[in-house]
């Protein structure tokens, strides 16, 4: 008798938290810090830098503070004809996206307006990462596509 078990694409779904990544604050961070020096060691008049640097400051601590403040969000990726769902609300055209280790999830809310959301590795760990890309396979492979020109 087999021992191997057959997935069925129903039973396959994927449960994902989405919370603010330190790492990303932390590269901020470090490019907000770095900024002003690069300004400071360009040849622009001195009255003219200073300005900039606080500026450059200013903003980097706002996106600092804007990323630290972004809500959870919860995402079911369902493994059958059900749509994606995220905090509860079904969306569509959801697409997911790797750089590497970083994965982008791009979907459209029911009002029409486009969303998207960054996993660092600090966030999706590698085994949540392998469950993500299995159901994004599945709902890429769920799509009707024409196999021939028309």
């Amino acid at each position: 008798m087999s021992r191997s078990h057959r997935l069925s694409s129903g039973s396959v779904s994927c449960r994902l938290e989405w919370r603010p990544s330190r790492w990303l604050q932390g590269t901020l961070a470090l490019l907000g810090l770095l900024a002003p020096w690069s300004v400071l060691l360009s040849e622009m008049p001195r009255w003219a830098a200073w300005p900039l640097v606080a500026g450059v400051l200013a903003y980097t601590f706002w996106l600092i503070r804007r990323e630290r403040r972004k809500p959870v969000r919860n995402l079911v990726f369902p493994g059958n004809d059900s749509p994606v769902q995220v905090d509860g609300v079904a969306v569509e055209s959801v697409t997911v996206q790797w750089r590497g280790p970083l994965a982008f999830v791009t979907w459209r809310e029911p009002g029409g307006s486009r969303r998207r959301l960054s996993w660092w590795p600090d966030t999706l760990p590698p085994e949540r990462r392998r469950e993500l890309r299995l159901a994004a396979g599945l709902q890429d492979a769920s799509r009707h596509r024409s196999g021939m020109a028309p």
